[in-house]
C-alpha cells in the first residue's frame, strides 16, 4: 500500500516515518480546537504543534496578510535563509534546502560578531543581524528568528531605521526578557510580512518547523528560476 505524505514526504521519509507522520497529523487535525486559519496558514501551524506537543499554538500564531504568499515566493527564488542562531540552520533539511538551491546563513559565532558585542556592550545577536545587512544578506531573505529576542528587536530597527527589506521574518524567540515583547514589536510591522508567535513560548525548533512547512508549500509547484 502507497503511504500518501505531504508534498515531498516521499523524497524525505520511509515508509514507515511517512505513516507515523501522516497519523500524527490526522491525530492532530482531530483533536485540535476550532480556527480561523485558511488551509496553507494551517499546514504550518499544525507543523508547530507536531513539533512541540502544544496545542496552544493553534491561536498563538500569527500571520501578516502577506506572510505565506511572501515566504513562498522567496523560497522558489533561492533566497538567503537567515537564522539568529546555529540550532536553527543545522535543523534544516538539506534536501529541502537543495531543492530550491537555497543557503542558511548565521554569524552569531564570528568573531568580528563576538569582538563588537563584547566592545559595543550588546549581545552577539544584535551584532548578527548587523553583519547580515551589512553582507546584503537581509534583503530578500527569509529571516528565522526562534532563540533571542535582541535580533529580532534590531532586526526591527534595521527594516525602520536602515531599510532593511527582508522577504518575511518569522518571529519566534522564547524567553522572559523581551521576547513577548519583541514579537508585539515585529507584529507593528506593516511593510515586511512576518509570522510569529505570541507571548512567551516560541524557540528555534519551531522556526525550522515553519520554515519547513514553507518550503513543503513551495514544493507544490516547481521552482521559478529567474
Amino acid at each position: 500500500m502507497t503511504i500518501a505524505t505531504e508534498a515531498d514526504g516521499g523524497a524525505l521519509l520511509t515508509r514507515g516515518g511517512a505513516a507515523i507522520e501522516n497519523a500524527s497529523f490526522a491525530i492532530i487535525d482531530a483533536e485540535a480546537a476550532p480556527h480561523a486559519y485558511d488551509d496553507d496558514q494551517w499546514s504550518l501551524v499544525r507543523r508547530l504543534i507536531h513539533a512541540s506537543g502544544d496545542f496552544d499554538f493553534n491561536g498563538l500564531t500569527r500571520f501578516h496578510p502577506a506572510a505565506i504568499g511572501a515566504g513562498v515566493a522567496a523560497v522558489r527564488r533561492g533566497c538567503p535563509i537567515v537564522c539568529d542562531v546555529e540550532m536553527v540552520r543545522a535543523g534544516l533539511s538539506r534536501v529541502r534546502l537543495a531543492e530550491f538551491g537555497l543557503v542558511a546563513h548565521q554569524s552569531i559565532d564570528q568573531p568580528e560578531v563576538i569582538a563588537a558585542a563584547r566592545v559595543e556592550e550588546t549581545t552577539r545577536a544584535v551584532q548578527a543581524m548587523r553583519l547580515a545587512h551589512r553582507q546584503g544578506l537581509l534583503d530578500g531573505a527569509v529571516v528565522g528568528i526562534g532563540n533571542a529576542p535582541t535580533a529580532l528587536l534590531e532586526l526591527i530597527r534595521l527594516v525602520r531605521d536602515a531599510d532593511a527589506r527582508p522577504a518575511l521574518i518569522v518571529g519566534m524567540p522564547v524567553g522572559f526578557v523581551a521576547a513577548a515583547e519583541s514579537k508585539e514589536q515585529l507584529g507593528e510591522l506593516d511593510a515586511i510580512p512576518w509570522i510569529l508567535v505570541t507571548g512567551r513560548k516560541g524557540g528555534s525548533t519551531l522556526v525550522v518547523a515553519a520554515l519547513h512547512a514553507l518550503m513543503i508549500l513551495a514544493a507544490r509547484q516547481p521552482p521559478s528560476h529567474g
